[in-house]
């Protein structure tokens, strides 16, 4: 069996950060974004060297660069810097931006328009999109963009230059799946492994752009996404052989799916047992627990309630309610927020006290999932894709 050494270190590094990071998102609820750093430090390490290994393309090389430090700057920006440290922010804006800001242009040049073999004008005009996006995203950002001073507000803001702000990483992964398409197919260019950073982008910049919409959690997304730049390939193959695509997160990401379909399915049973009664959607993602003790608990309130005249009505959150309430970041009551924040939710744990149950979403951390998806996936394969060649009688 042949192995990638460069994909199989990393690979195990990998496997070590999301195992710590399981158990932080379970203690903690909360994984601090520096818990990956080391791990994506080895992941690019060795994917560059395979790449180089395989290809001896610096052009490839440096494009592969290009979408993993684009990616950091996209959240350095996001989070208007991260603020572990006293006072980073204001000097971030002051001192740091522009510096990061010409990385991540000069990356993309070097890759699309000095090293390639022979010089794709159809590049040009995506560099400039590129580079024009995030001059403007990055001055804004520098100038201060609106609703700045209220950072404790959870409603994002509304507004052209909001938005702009909000969806400009669409565009940006617009254009580098373009730019990956064209150094596919274009004579002299990057060939077929072209199509790992077209894949990079894609599959990551969509968990990135769920997380920035909240339908993903943030975390979640970053094991997802770092995973990815490790390694984007199978260090060998899995007993179930290699799946159509090839790309490791992908399969990682459907067994994780997978996996998890077991808590839904216990959760119904478990209710069904206990004698629990909601409409059936309700039954398969969530469970009663006591109004005088939800601080204990984990997960979301699923239900919304009202008092008049001493009677205390209540009625179940719609799923398009939910994802709505999840997208604006408000109307969603998160029992840690009950826990910690006390003083701020007086009326809902007294609401909740009188109403005697209340239904709360299971709240297992998806990245353990997604470990338990990475094990599988490194010995089996794709659980999936093995499912679906036995239905058809390919095995």
């Amino acid at each position: 069996m042949e192995i990638l050494y460069p994909m199989a270190i990393s690979a195990v590094a990998v496997l070590v950060t999301l195992i710590y990071a399981s158990f932080l998102d379970i203690r903690y609820r909360r994984v601090p974004f520096i818990c990956w750093l080391p791990m994506l430090g080895i992941g690019v390490v060795c994917t560059s060297y395979l790449l180089w290994q395989t290809t001896a393309d610096i052009s490839l090389i440096i494009g592969y660069l290009a979408i993993v430090v684009c990616f950091l700057y996209a959240d350095y920006l996001d989070s208007r810097g991260r603020t572990d440290s006293p006072g980073l922010t204001g000097y971030y804006k002051q001192s740091l931006i522009f510096y990061y800001l010409a990385l991540v242009l000069i990356l993309p040049a070097l890759s699309w328009l000095v090293f390639t073999p022979l010089l794709n004008i159809q590049l040009v005009p995506w560099y400039v999109m590129y580079a024009g996006i995030l001059t403007y995203i990055t001055y804004t950002e520098y100038k201060g963009r609106p609703g700045e001073v209220d950072r404790g507000s959870k409603k994002p803001d509304s507004g052209i230059p909001e938005i702009i702000n909000r969806w400009y990483f669409v565009l940006i992964i617009i254009i580098f799946s373009i730019t990956s398409v064209i150094m596919l197919f274009s004579p002299d260019s990057w060939g077929s492994p072209a199509l790992i950073l077209l894949l990079l982008s894609v599959f990551c910049g969509i968990f990135y752009i769920f997380a920035r919409m909240h339908l993903f959690g943030g975390a979640d997304a970053w094991a997802l996404i770092f995973l990815s730049f490790s390694v984007p390939v199978f260090p060998y193959t899995p007993l179930l052989g290699f799946p159509p695509l090839g790309f490791l997160s992908f399969t990682v990401l459907i067994n994780a799916l997978l996996l998890n379909l077991a808590a839904p399915i216990g959760i119904f049973i478990i209710n069904i047992i206990r004698g629990n009664r909601a409409p059936l959607m309700y039954m398969f993602f969530g469970f009663p627990v006591k109004g005088d003790r939800i601080q204990d608990a984990w997960g979301f309130v699923m239900e919304d309630f009202e008092e008049s005249k001493g009677i205390v009505s209540r009625k179940f959150i719609g799923f398009w309610d939910s994802v709505k309430r999840m997208y604006a970041m408000e109307g969603r009551v998160y029992t840690k927020d009950l826990r910690e924040q006390p003083e701020e939710f007086q009326r809902e744990l007294a609401m909740y006290k009188k109403a005697g149950t209340v239904w709360i979403s299971y709240a297992v951390p998806f990245i353990i999932p997604i470990t338990a998806g990475l094990i599988t996936a490194l010995v089996l394969g794709d659980i999936l894709y093995a499912i679906m060649k036995i239905v058809a009688g390919g095995m």
